[in-house]
């Protein structure tokens, strides 16, 4: 399966990174190519980095990739919006330091709260919103596995985070085991000369600097559990789901909640899609947020 796609922004290039100061204090954010604005918004254990990666796997060129860390994450703090509402807040402001009066949002995981209440509270800045294996609605009651554990304590452990690292590079397909069960689909994804390099960066950012990513995610894991109560029916952007049907990590019903209830919202339900379909199935992801992404920004930006 070829996920090949010369759209795809170069692995190579380097983001710009700055910081910026909002009302609820400063916020990172890193920049990536041309075009009309597209707000990244990344998961648990994340960052800015993998903001940018999640730009570099959607695959759609022609965009200007605006990726923060957000709050709890690297060089942002905590203290900037510990609610999904705060730090929609912050994302708003972000946007006004930057001179952009609205952006698409593609948000994945744990940045799916945040990314809904964006659309709900500036509807105005939000274009469109596409979300990848999104917790959405709450109530996520799944148990976190050991690794969760293990590199909360090896975040004190630096000698231990770099042991992780070598074995990360040195076996690929062993680190992505939990998260792709099925043996074939696994060497497959990783084997893949753009979607191995993708999850393996995505592996390798995670013990990188891991100490300042465990704050964003404790919080994340929090609202995740929680009844979020988000009024999906009065999102008026337009909306694209993808997620996967056997998601063990965002059940797939958070999605279902998504294309039920907000008026006119897509889904691209992956058979059998884990929370990391986004590298499984990736020419097929790409193949659709490429183009609603084109449609509901390129479209918009050429009427206004």
């Amino acid at each position: 399966m070829s996920t090949s796609n010369r759209e795809t922004p170069s692995l190579g290039a380097e983001p710009s990174c700055r910081s910026v100061e909002t009302r609820g204090g400063r916020v990172e954010v890193a920049l990536l190519g041309e075009g009309p604005p597209v707000l990244a918004l990344h998961g648990a254990m994340g960052g800015w980095d993998q903001g940018i990666l999640l730009a570099r796997s959607v695959g759609a060129a022609g965009f200007r990739w605006v990726a923060p860390s957000r709050p709890g994450y690297l060089g942002t703090p905590l203290s900037s919006g510990r609610t999904p509402e705060e730090q929609a807040d912050r994302y708003a402001e972000v946007l006004d330091a930057l001179g952009v009066e609205a952006a698409a949002v593609v948000a994945v995981s744990g940045g799916g709260p945040s990314a809904l209440q964006l659309a709900l509270r500036h509807p105005g800045r939000c274009r469109a919103l596409v979300l990848v294996s999104a917790c959405t609605v709450g109530n996520i009651d799944v148990r976190l596995p050991l690794a969760w554990y293990v590199m909360k304590l090896a975040a004190r452990v630096p000698p231990l985070v770099a042991a992780m690292r070598r074995k990360t590079e040195r076996d690929p397909e062993a680190a992505a085991r939990r998260s792709i069960p099925d043996p074939a689909l696994r060497a497959r994804t990783v084997g893949d000369p753009e979607s191995g390099p993708l999850m393996l960066a995505l592996q390798l950012s995670t013990l990188d600097r891991m100490a300042l990513r465990l704050p964003g995610t404790e919080v994340d894991i929090a609202t995740s559990r929680s009844d979020l109560r988000t009024p999906l029916e009065r999102i008026s952007v337009p909306v694209l789901a993808v997620h996967g049907t056997a998601d063990r990590g965002a059940p797939f019903a958070q999605a279902e909640a998504v294309a039920a209830r907000v008026p006119g919202a897509e889904l691209l339900a992956i058979e059998g899609g884990e929370h990391v379909a986004l590298f499984t199935h990736l020419a097929e992801v790409r193949a659709r947020v490429g183009p609603f992404l084109r449609r509901h920004v390129h479209g918009r930006a050429a009427a206004g």
